[in-house]
């Protein structure tokens, strides 16, 4: 059930609030294919019932925390960002904009939002044409065993303004990037998945691109 629609502050972007959906991205992935809506737009929920996550994974999606994906035509990105960090970029923007809110939330490369040494939130980009489609989650209220919770109280409505706000700025990707390549020394003590392979980021660079160098190795995230 559509439960409102309203627009950000700053932009155009439509968002559109539902009482419970299957998947925010797999119903907005499906309406831009058979044209029902046009970007720039935005589905959100705190009801998901069967989200995506990395690698086609599921995302537990518990009642109460945040589920949107949003849809942008390529020209209304930045003209420097690499299509491949797309998920790093839209997520270090809303990392940013929690952090002004008081958290200590950090990303953790390629896309994934962390608390101290547990994971809270995710994202998942899919192209359709020239659409580019980004769903993410926020454990906002809730989270399953081993999963982190975010640590401070927000209104979803509110962060969602900001956070469309801000990538209606268009802000570069070198901009982006000169501030996340500073804090990806965090990500060191982890591990990543690139498709079956589980790849150790202690001795891994980034590239100028977003890309993983490992051992010389250039690896790109197919989130």
């Amino acid at each position: 059930m559509l439960l409102r629609i309203s627009e950000a502050k700053g932009s155009a972007l439509e968002i559109r609030w539902f009482e419970a959906l299957e998947s925010t991205q797999k119903r907005l992935v499906e309406d831009i294919k058979e044209a029902k809506v046009r970007s720039p737009i935005a589905y959100c929920t705190t009801r998901q019932i069967a989200g995506i996550g990395s690698r086609g994974n599921s995302w537990i999606g518990q009642e109460g925390n945040l589920f949107f994906s949003f849809a942008l035509h390529l020209q209304d990105l930045p003209k420097d960002l690499p299509l491949q960090s797309a998920a790093l970029y839209f997520m270090f923007l809303l990392k940013e904009i929690l952090a002004k809110k008081g958290s200590a939330v950090w990303l953790k490369w390629p896309n994934d939002l962390y608390i101290d040494h547990k994971k809270c939130g995710g994202c998942v980009t899919h192209k359709v044409g020239e659409v580019l489609i980004c769903g993410i989650g926020i454990n906002t209220h809730k989270a399953p065993e081993n999963f982190g919770i975010l640590d401070i109280g927000v209104s979803h409505q509110e962060l969602l303004e900001d956070y469309f706000d801000l990538l209606a700025a268009k802000i570069q990707w070198k901009q982006i990037f000169s501030k996340y390549k500073v804090e990806f020394h965090k990500s060191k003590q982890f591990t990543t998945h690139i498709g079956d392979r589980v790849i150790g980021l202690e001795e891994a660079s980034l590239a100028e691109d977003g890309a993983l160098i490992v051992r010389g190795e250039r690896i790109y995230t197919p989130r």
